[in-house]
């Protein structure tokens, strides 16, 4: 029993289609070989150029968003060099610090009262604006150097505004720096 292999080399499938397009008219072989160029040129476009298009023309706008990503990361990065450098600053002594404490205070306007006792400040608020609460925790991070230790906020809906008290301590309180 002969046993015949299935695959064939390139060479003998190259020499049966040589063979089967010689066996075709002019006309034929011609129609034959537009069509294997439209085919090719079809697979030309879909492998190489269809996806070199494609990133060409999405590039400008995936460059505009990382120009604003990047832009983004300078800016946090200006903002961690100030901390950085305000945080080797020598902390305010206690009076500063409490005269930052209630110059940020008396930005809320009459919905809020500070109260200090001790190392900790007290911060009653009643129906204050959230806007104006953020302005007052940079301000008071910043300038008195204190940070929120306690908070117990509700918001309430129909104004939109806290009411609550917040808690702030930080070294210039308790007398050290």
């Amino acid at each position: 029993m002969a046993t015949t292999s299935t695959s064939t080399s390139p060479m003998r499938g190259a020499a049966v289609v040589s063979a089967w397009l010689a066996g075709l008219s002019a006309r034929e072989r011609r129609m034959v070989l537009v069509a294997a160029a439209v085919v090719a040129l079809g697979l030309l476009w879909w492998v190489a150029i269809a996806p070199a298009w494609q990133t060409l023309r999405a590039a400008p706008a995936r460059h505009a968003t990382l120009d604003a990503q990047l832009a983004r990361m300078q800016q946090l990065a200006q903002q961690a060099e100030a901390l950085r450098a305000q945080s080797s600053a020598a902390s305010p002594g206690r009076d500063d610090a409490l005269r930052a404490l209630e110059a940020a205070t008396a930005s809320l306007g009459g919905n809020a009262q500070v109260n200090v006792i001790g190392e900790r400040a007290t911060l009653a608020l009643r129906q204050t604006d959230p806007a104006a609460l953020a302005q007052w925790l940079q301000q008071v991070r910043s300038n008195a150097r204190l940070l929120p230790v306690e908070s117990q906020l509700t918001r309430d809906a129909a104004s939109g505004g806290w009411t609550g008290t917040l808690v702030v301590a930080g070294p210039p309180l308790t007398g050290g720096n």
